[in-house]
């Protein structure tokens, strides 16, 4: 009698492919609360940066304090740092139920699955593009990456509250009930394996803050971004070379032109120096964490619009650079700053003129805004009244 082969779908693993007595309800929900509440911290200062940096019509975001948006993305840095480990542990300690067979029982439990595989791989996603944004590695992305992590965020908070909505019974009950922990006597319990990753989450964060943190700065050793490393000790992302200006900035007929409703005015490097000369010292804060504190010397925005006939109390300035192309080639400078004395024109860094990759001839600095917005080699300004 011939046996026929037993054609019937079978489970991929079985329940003795997990035997490690460290999973447990108890751990998972543990770890899901830590991970989402660091997701919903990167997540709101996420947003808040892409707004600043795409502000619709009803955004408004000010000037002081100076420091601001400095720690709000740093915030967003080293929380989304701190993920690594959490989600890598969360999981781990899931990752049994991705097998739970049959794969689909009801339509239900099908959207169950669905928000399921869309948090994990929106979640990977967020952490994995952000460590390479972080690193300033560009080549795994075939995209943009701020427009990428900006619309996957949306995906996974998404997926987090659907799944929250699932599981809010079950983490409750975990919660509220002690569960025994079977590990055996001298190795790593559930308590300790706890303990070990925010160890690991504080190490991360402490290895890399001081991109942010000036005083943790000598114990940052993972900091991709050391600011002694570069030109008057402001970390550069984008070179003249890069940008393509080298010639222009070079050619000896550098002419800034500022534009008002009625009255245009051309001014050469000269003739900028010869107007009223103002210091500060403001940070500049980069989308990837790092930020610096400079003291920059320049002319007032706000005098400009002045030189033009515009009250500086209520407009705007459109900054153009000599970069011929590139997506912050320009920026809008919004009325808080455009009239805060502290926002320049930038022409001297450190009591030094300009280095050509930190903008020269003549850049802009403003408080509390990021570092793609603080537009280098700038050609033209454009001020326009809001009232």
């Amino acid at each position: 009698m011939v046996r026929l082969p037993d054609l019937r779908l079978k489970p991929p693993v079985t329940d003795e492919s997990f035997t490690s007595p460290l999973r447990s309800t108890r751990l998972t929900a543990v770890l899901g609360i830590a991970l989402g509440l660091a997701f919903a911290v990167c997540f709101g200062t996420g947003l808040l940066s892409h707004l600043i940096q795409h502000p619709p019509a009803w955004f408004w975001w000010p000037s002081r304090p100076v420091g601001l948006y400095r720690a709000t993305q740093g915030v967003h840095v080293i929380t989304g740092l701190a993920c690594v480990p959490l989600l890598g542990v969360k999981l781990w300690s899931v990752y049994p139920k991705l097998f739970e067979w049959p794969p689909l029982r009801s339509l239900v439990h099908g959207l169950e699955r669905a928000s399921i595989a869309v948090l994990v791989a929106a979640s990977l996603f967020q952490v994995v593009s952000g460590v390479l944004n972080v690193a300033r590695w560009y080549d795994p992305m075939p995209f943009f990456f701020t427009a990428g992590h900006y619309w996957a965020a949306w995906l996974a908070i998404g997926a987090l509250l659907v799944h929250i909505g699932v599981q809010l019974p079950v983490v409750r009950s975990a919660l509220t009930r002690p569960e025994p922990d079977h590990t055996a006597p001298g190795t790593l319990s559930r308590r300790g394996l706890i303990g070990t990753v925010a160890a690991t989450a504080g190490l991360i964060t402490l290895s890399t803050a001081g991109q942010t943190v000036t005083p943790l700065a000598p114990i940052s050793v993972l900091a991709p971004r050391r600011r002694g490393d570069d030109p008057q000790h402001v970390p550069v992302n984008k070179t003249s070379a890069g940008a393509g200006v080298r010639d222009a900035i070079f050619a000896g007929t550098y002419l800034l032109t500022v534009t008002g409703p009625g009255r245009t005015v051309q001014l050469t490097l000269g003739d900028l120096q010869a107007l009223p000369q103002h210091t500060v010292v403001l940070p500049i804060s980069c989308v990837e964490g790092w930020s610096a504190t400079g003291t920059w010397t320049g002319v007032r925005l706000r005098d400009l619009a002045e030189l033009v006939g515009v009250d500086p109390s209520h407009a705007s300035a459109y900054v153009e650079s000599l970069e011929a192309q590139g997506r912050y080639r320009t920026s809008t400078v919004a009325p808080p700053h455009t009239r805060d004395p502290y926002t320049l024109i930038a022409l001297r860094l450190g009591g030094e003129p300009l280095h050509p990759d930190h903008g020269y001839p003549a850049r802009l600095i403003a408080p509390n805004r990021p570092g793609v917005l603080q537009t280098k080699w700038i050609s033209r300004i454009t001020i326009r009244s809001a009232s």
